[in-house]
């Protein structure tokens, strides 16, 4: 009894940190157990996108596909706290603005929003707008977020099992969840991320996981080289690429394209 309730404090301990959803006051806390707590990152995606899927099923009766899709993107933002997408953007600013990892890093954590963040963070926003209409369209939106929500965020939390964080955690404005990672809280993490899969066919899920994969080692290799490791704003943005490679892959696999 008292590992499940360890396991339900580290799960709440991964919803306070990535979300806006209530959780009980009483919970242990710890530096530690919060590192462990990232087990949980994909679950804690998993629950966000039912809340979400309960959401859009409400409005989608009330509003065109068009709005829906606009308040369901507002509604996830606010949940989250806008948490990853603030990421893709400092990422986008720290690296390509500076010339050197120290410029990077420092820029990262400006709270200034400059012009490679502003334009990344338009573009991946109206991309995500477009891909879900299209799965609104083609009746896949409920099994996409899912998939989405969970899986991208499996992805970006896997980072850390085999990364090195480079950012000063005193001064950082976005501080990871996790700072290591044992390979048992990894195939945790996965595995959560993994199971929405099974609501798709097969041929999309085999597409899915190639290219996660090689998204994987080519971000990964892609930070090394950058900055020589990750910070809190590079899981941010992890979480928000592969979302959307995730959805590319659905719309495409719907149209035929990839099959």
């Amino acid at each position: 009894m008292n590992t499940i309730k360890q396991q339900v404090n580290l799960f709440f301990l991964a919803l306070s940190f990535f979300s806006r959803l209530p959780v009980p006051k009483n919970l242990e806390y710890s530096p530690q157990l919060l590192n462990q707590s990232g087990r949980y990152f994909s679950l804690v995606g998993l629950l966000i996108g039912i809340v979400l899927i309960a959401f859009y099923s409400i409005v989608s009766l009330l509003f065109p596909i068009s709005i829906a899709i606009i308040l369901l993107m507002v509604a996830s933002l606010l949940l989250t706290g806008a948490f990853h997408e603030d990421g893709l953007a400092d990422m986008a600013d720290g690296i390509g603005g500076g010339l050197t990892i120290s410029e990077r890093l420092a820029i990262m954590k400006d709270s200034r929003l400059g012009t490679y963040g502003t334009v990344t963070l338009v573009c991946a926003l109206a991309l995500k707008y477009s891909l879900l209409v299209e799965l609104a369209q083609q009746q896949l939106i409920l099994a996409s977020i899912l998939v989405g929500y969970a899986l991208s965020r499996a992805t970006a939390a896997s980072l850390i099992f085999d990364m090195t964080y480079v950012s000063d955690s005193d001064t950082s404005k976005s501080k990871p969840l996790a700072m290591q990672q044992t390979i048992e809280e990894l195939y945790i993490l996965l595995i959560i991320g993994a199971l929405p899969l099974m609501l798709l066919p097969f041929n999309t899920i085999l597409i899915i996981a190639i290219l996660l994969i090689m998204f994987r080692v080519t971000f990964k290799y892609w930070l090394n080289k950058r900055i020589g490791g990750y910070t809190g704003d590079c899981l941010g943005g992890a979480q928000q690429l592969t979302e959307l490679l995730i959805y590319l892959v659905i719309v495409a696999s719907s149209t035929g394209a990839l099959l």
